[in-house]
């Protein structure tokens, strides 16, 4: 039997990384190097093509409402949500994969 995503935990663990990376932001003390490459990778259309890139490759949307639902209403991250800025990126996040079943397409073929 042939598995068609063998790598779906580590797209699933990937895709969580990216969203709490994303939400919690940028440090008040951060360095140069660490503001540049936020401003390069940190914005929100490259977060959204990272976690398509981990839906096309065996994550859910169902599993991204979830963690984005887990994140807003679970007390093992109220620290996160105290962060300036971070329930606005929050909702800018559940506004994009609420809105729209997200549709990966390969421009390959």
């Amino acid at each position: 039997m042939q598995n068609s995503f063998p790598m779906i935990e580590w797209h699933v663990k990937h895709l969580e990384k990216v969203v709490l990376k994303y939400v919690v932001g940028l440090a008040e003390n951060a360095s140069s190097w660490e503001k540049r490459n936020n401003k390069r990778y940190g914005r929100i259309g490259i977060v959204c093509r990272q976690i398509n890139y981990d839906i096309k490759h065996g994550a859910t949307n169902e599993q991204v409402v979830s963690l984005l639902k887990k994140i807003r209403n679970d007390s093992s991250f109220s620290s996160l949500r105290d962060n300036f800025g971070s329930l606005e990126r929050l909702g800018e996040l559940e506004k994009y994969y609420q809105q729209q079943p997200v549709e990966t397409k390969s421009w390959w073929y």
